[in-house]
């Protein structure tokens, strides 16, 4: 899940940049509102979470902004403003959600997760394919009803595919959605991720194949599909 993060406060940035990787998200951290704004201009995001006290204007100026250009990616507000009419400002604004500073970690991170559940959101809150199942709440895998282990970043790779399985989803897409623009990603880690997981599901005796299109991207597909690969438009 890519989220844009607009906020000042390089500690608290951080801060939350860790607790939500940690849960699997891909964060991109913004101090200002201009460079927010070019961001959402050309990139595409799961969900905005936005400071309202920003150096060069209002947070609640980009929500008003965001919705009259029509998009519609969830925005949760994160804010020291605690007064009533400062959450009903930001809400009728066109926020999805309010949170007050200062906040845990794991509510911030449940927050983010209910939002993207919504409809029409990225996130449901299981997947299925074949003998294979994942709960993206609890972020855990099962083969057979069995849980097993899988990394955090297989298990984003994993994700992404099982939303698409049975279509091939490109190389550059899952690059975007799995590591942020300012990691230090060398040319064949999405390979090696895919190579560990691969192996992973064999020795597991997952009913899928994690197959390779070779030129445009990866496919999770049943085994009795592995043969039938989509080359339609990717994503």
């Amino acid at each position: 899940m890519r989220v844009l993060l607009a906020e000042d406060n390089p500690r608290l940035a951080s801060l939350i940049a860790e607790g939500l990787e940690a849960e699997g998200f891909v964060l991109e951290r913004f101090g200002s509102l201009s460079a927010a704004r070019e961001s959402v201009a050309v990139d595409r995001y799961d969900l905005f979470l936005i400071d309202l006290g920003m150096p060069d204007g209002d947070g609640i100026d980009f929500v008003r902004a965001v919705r009259r250009a029509g998009n519609t990616t969830p925005i949760l507000v994160i804010t020291a403003r605690n007064g009533l009419g400062d959450r009903v400002g930001g809400l009728d604004s066109g926020a999805d959600d309010y949170l007050v500073k200062p906040f845990d970690m794991p509510e911030l991170a449940a927050r983010c997760r209910a939002l993207l559940r919504r409809p029409g959101a990225c996130l449901g809150t299981t997947l299925n394919v074949e003998n294979l199942d994942f709960d993206t709440i609890a972020r855990e895998v099962r083969i057979s009803g069995q849980v097993i282990h899988v990394p955090p970043r297989e298990c984003d790779l994993l994700e992404r595919l099982m939303r698409r399985a049975g279509h091939v989803v490109s190389k550059a897409s899952l690059e975007d959605t799995m590591y942020a623009l300012s990691s230090e990603v060398s040319p064949n880690a999405l390979e090696a991720v895919v190579s560990r997981l691969r192996r992973r599901l064999v020795a597991e005796k997952a009913r899928v194949v994690l197959h390779t299109a070779h030129g445009i991207g990866y496919m999770l597909a049943p085994a009795a599909q592995a043969g039938q690969v989509e080359r339609g438009a990717p994503r």
